[in-house]
């Protein structure tokens, strides 16, 4: 679905999991592969310490060092989904917060984001993932400056609810901001009551909308589980 919607660039972007039962170990996707060439038997399982253990392959060099310290240095990161979405990534670019809180669908990420000011190039070694893990602190969605963004949950709906509704709020405040008027924020009082609100079903509208997103896989064809 992250393919069918756009939520990718060519190769370079990773998903990755905790193996349930298993908090050193987690699934990510394998080095060269698309988004839409992946499925279920394709994935690998590494450990903390860059090691194989199931699958064919090796994961992608900077999927490891950001991945494998995320979530060795964050209890609450089971799911970690680090892409290079073109709305995003825009934002991303820009001088000043990512968001501006002017829309309600934005408010869903009100409190939980985290800024990284300081893009240090590839991740090439552990260094900068654990530059980027220590700058995630206790948020669940961080944008990382001149690179990308990554979002990390507790579980896969989360993550995978938080990923596509981040895109689509970057994509209208990018729509907003190309009007040249100035953005009206919420009042702040009101962004915190409206996240409030929404952080009340969170757990249970983002099931509901991944079990969505398996039905209409279904329906263009099952191969993914394969």
């Amino acid at each position: 679905m992250a393919s069918l919607l756009g939520l990718h660039e060519g190769i370079c972007n990773h998903f990755s999991a905790l193996v349930p039962g298993h908090a050193t170990l987690f699934l990510v996707n394998p080095l060269g592969y698309a988004f839409d060439e992946i499925t279920a038997s394709s994935l690998l399982i590494c450990d903390f310490d860059g090691n194989v253990l199931a699958g064919k392959g090796i994961p992608e060099s900077t999927a490891f060092h950001i991945h494998a310290r995320v979530h060795m240095r964050h209890p609450h990161a089971v799911a970690c989904f680090h892409t290079h979405m073109p709305n995003a990534t825009a934002l991303s670019m820009l001088e000043g917060p990512p968001l501006r809180w002017a829309g309600q669908t934005s408010l869903k990420f009100y409190g939980r984001l985290a800024v990284d000011e300081y893009f240090g190039g590839l991740a090439f070694d552990n260094s900068e993932g654990d530059r980027i893990a220590a700058a995630l602190g206790s948020a669940d969605v961080i944008f990382l400056k001149n690179h990308g963004v990554m979002v990390v949950a507790r579980s896969i709906a989360r993550a995978w609810d938080d990923l596509y509704y981040l895109e689509r709020v970057c994509e209208v405040e990018r729509m907003a901001l190309s009007t040249g008027v100035p953005l009206k924020p919420v009042n702040p009082e009101i962004a915190r009551l409206t996240f409030e609100q929404m952080e009340s079903v969170a757990d249970e509208a983002s099931q509901q909308h991944l079990d969505s997103v398996k039905r209409r896989l279904d329906k263009l064809g099952s191969d993914y589980r394969d």
